[in-house]
């Protein structure tokens, strides 16, 4: 029996597979805008040795880790050289394998998906938002409303709405509806990469792209796409 520890309730549980002896990992990977550092390798070294005790039990893995190359950290840096974002994300994607090479991880099998190759599942999920009144558009950016999933929100982290609140560091304006409400979509800026979109030019923010990407590599039903409001 191998037992997991639960974030959501705390406890050790028994690893029950969706599918029989079958594993699907995603695991967060870097922001390609530098060069790796310690806390960058800790992951990767962390979770190929999951992916190797599973295989070890038995189990096939479906083993996902991201590569982010679009940011605004991305987008500074490409600035300041006078660069591509693209030439700054695959100059780093390369030192990235160069570095993590010598710690003997196990790229055989791994699926490494970029944002940028997933930017009309990042739409369709922001779309599905908005339609089902998670999301909302202002001035060309759309913003995740933390208070219509309340319920939710901070489960993981144990932290409570009105806590996060108390510590935004950010005003509400005419833009947000709430402090800390987070972008799902960027209004496109002079110099900066940009996608057509139902709300004009513009890029994806940081926290939606690991949903669509987890979705379209690993077939997950992601709640906000099945659940609905009304």
């Amino acid at each position: 029996m191998i037992k997991i520890y639960n974030t959501l309730t705390g406890h050790l549980d028994e690893f029950k597979p969706i599918k029989e002896k079958e594993v699907s990992m995603y695991v967060c990977g870097p922001t390609v805008y530098n060069f790796i550092h310690i806390g960058n390798t800790r992951p990767a070294v962390f979770f190929d040795t999951v992916r190797r005790y599973f295989e070890y039990r038995g189990y096939k893995v479906n083993y996902v880790q991201n590569f982010t190359d679009v940011d605004d950290k991305m987008i500074n840096k490409a600035n300041e050289e006078n660069i591509t974002v693209k030439e700054v994300a695959d100059r780093y994607i390369k030192a990235y394998f160069e570095d993590t090479s010598k710690l003997n991880l196990k790229e055989e099998g791994m699926t490494r998906p970029k944002a940028t190759d997933n930017i009309d599942g990042m739409i369709e999920i922001i779309s599905s938002l908005i339609e089902k009144g998670y999301a909302y558009e202002s001035n060309g950016d759309v913003y995740f409303e933390v208070e219509k999933y309340k319920d939710g929100y901070g489960e993981l982290s144990k932290q409570k709405i009105e806590d996060l609140k108390s510590g935004a560091r950010i005003d509400i304006s005419e833009i947000k509806k709430s402090a800390i409400d987070f972008a799902l979509w960027k209004a496109s800026k002079p110099n900066e990469p940009s996608w057509d979109s139902p709300w004009g030019k513009g890029r994806p923010g940081w926290h939606i792209e690991c949903s669509a990407m987890s979705k379209n590599t690993l077939e997950i039903a992601l709640i906000f796409m099945v659940e609905d409001k009304t």
